[in-house]
């Protein structure tokens, strides 16, 4: 019997003393005394590296964005063994500034539209909104036509003074895709920035706004995107854009500067393999709060009566407007734009 309530005291005394430590592990968690992983290391969730290998991805594989203000919408792409890019996910963009159109000077609290490229140096995993990417504004184009601005950012926190702000959760699963991204060899990653998706329609109901033109030339390289699932290269010269180009390695490309001859890469339009046309067109958007609803954009103007544009090109349309199509071939020497420091 002694044998037994001296059991029972040991019992009861172990556990209060393993009570007492459970109490002083999260005491010192809460005072900083057990390290804690950063917002910026994270690693992927469980249900995204089942996604990702569901579409058949490497999590250190490429990625390409998409950004619609209209829309509120933000879009990752990701690189299969077949060198495309293949939709991941769309994300609802909590809040941006300004309205359609892109941004042109300090303080205008415009999101800039545009062909940007983010590198590691970009990444800011100290923002005071949660985490952040910096898109690169303003870029050789921007640049080209003097206008100003700095740390024009997609990061979390929901507010937005010029920048892409998504919410807290969603921009660190887009932050580590890209960080898995730049460390699996990607050097930087592109990010088009959009006033809306480039459709016809959408064009025909903006066409009388001012931005029409430089949107034409943003429509270049949503199509090239739309037809191949690569992302185009993308140069700067006579102030304006040049889509789908390969510059030669001797040439002097000056943004302000008369073009160069150059060439145009020549790809084959995206096919799905055999069996996998699901994949394809999957299309999986997170759900989420969108302050800046597509009602809440000012109209750009009542459209006069117009001959309706046709449909979204077809890849043999597009390959005789732009000199494309047939066997692909190599082609980029697209380099990202530098950017300020993150704040």
């Amino acid at each position: 019997m002694r044998m037994i309530i001296l059991g029972s005291e040991l019992r009861a005394r172990l556990s209060a003393a393993l009570a007492a430590l459970t109490v002083a592990l999260v005491l010192a968690a809460c005072s900083g005394g057990v390290p804690q992983i950063p917002a910026s290391e994270q690693p992927l969730s469980g249900d995204t590296l089942m996604l990702l290998g569901r579409k058949g991805m490497d999590q250190g594989a490429p990625i390409f964005i998409r950004i619609f203000k209209e829309e509120s919408e933000l879009e990752v792409w990701k690189a299969r063994d077949d060198g495309r890019f293949y939709h991941f996910k769309t994300y609802p963009i909590c809040n941006w500034s300004g309205d359609v159109g892109p941004k042109v000077e300090q303080g205008d609290r415009q999101a800039p539209e545009g062909f940007y490229r983010v590198s590691e140096s970009q990444m800011n995993p100290n923002s005071k909104y949660h985490l952040a990417f910096n898109i690169g504004y303003p870029n050789a184009y921007d640049r080209s036509l003097r206008r100003t601005g700095q740390h024009l950012m997609v990061h979390g926190d929901c507010r937005s003074a010029g920048c892409y702000a998504m919410t807290d959760a969603l921009i660190e699963e887009i932050y580590g895709l890209a960080r898995e991204a730049l460390r699996g060899g990607q050097k930087s990653f592109a990010v088009h920035a959009f006033p809306f998706r480039m459709t016809n329609a959408n064009m025909d109901r903006h066409r009388t706004n001012p931005n029409f033109g430089f949107w034409r030339t943003l429509k270049q390289g949503y199509d090239f995107f739309e037809v191949y699932r690569i992302p185009p290269s993308v140069a700067v010269c006579e102030r304006r854009y040049i889509v789908n180009v390969a510059l030669p390695t001797h040439a002097s490309f000056r943004p302000d500067g008369m073009c160069p001859r150059f060439q145009r890469p020549v790809y084959t339009p995206f096919q799905p393999k055999p069996g996998e046309l699901q994949v394809a067109q999957e299309r999986i958007t997170v759900p989420g709060p969108k302050m800046r609803e597509v009602a809440s954009v000012k109209p750009s103007g009542i459209t006069p009566p117009q001959p309706t544009l046709a449909s979204r090109p077809s890849s043999a349309d597009f390959a005789t407007s732009y000199g494309l199509g047939g066997p692909v071939t190599t082609g980029s020497t697209e380099q990202p734009d530098s950017a300020p420091p993150s704040p």
